[in-house]
């Protein structure tokens, strides 16, 4: 029986190579997959999945108006599983087309992404996976100042810590840190 998973990690924790390697793992076993990104994620080109390691791959962008559900219906030949890179910034409808995938087509759905904002926010595709999502799993990474683990993210500009504004404003290393609750609230920054 297909189910949703959600795994989700703080910034760096490897939820876009981990994606990469469950698609590698499938395809190398002759069993097709639908690999899907949202089209918010801008940093490598719209409809790509990067890690920081350099594997990039192409996918399917996902926007408001995406027939997630059916794309997976009408294609030949049926996945075997369906992953989707950046789940959090999908919208409950994608969510619920993700749902519907697993539960009317029985195929397997991986949802990969952040679970909360720069101010400790839930994203909103994240709030719906966490609700509806069979299996939740933490991918672990460390604070980027401090031995603990990361279970927030660090929004920095000009090299100072930000706390306010709008939700979504994507980057890299650049911009966020992956960080503990310790550092998130006072962050060693110079």
């Amino acid at each position: 029986m297909a189910q949703l998973f959600f795994k989700y990690g703080s910034m760096n924790s490897g939820k876009s190579i981990e994606i990469l390697k469950v698609a590698h793992n499938y395809e190398e076993q002759n069993k097709p997959v639908l690999l899907f990104t949202s089209a918010i994620d801008d940093r490598d080109a719209v409809g790509y999945v990067s890690s920081r390691i350099g594997l990039r791959r192409e996918a399917i962008p996902i926007s408001d108006t995406t027939d997630i559900y059916g794309i997976v219906k009408d294609h030949q030949p049926k996945p075997y599983c369906v992953l989707v890179d950046e789940c959090q910034f999908l919208s409950k409808d994608s969510i619920l087309q993700l749902v519907r995938i697993v539960d009317e087509l029985n195929v397997p759905v991986m949802g990969f992404g952040l679970k909360n904002d720069f101010r400790n926010e839930l994203f909103e595709g994240s709030r719906w996976m966490l609700i509806y999502a069979d299996k939740i799993e933490e991918m672990k990474t460390i604070c980027w100042f401090c031995e603990r683990k990361a279970i927030m993210n660090l929004r920095v500009i000009d090299g100072k810590p930000v706390y306010a504004g709008e939700q979504i404003l994507i980057g890299g290393n650049d911009t966020y840190f992956p960080v503990c609750r310790k550092c998130h609230t006072n962050p060693p920054l110079s």
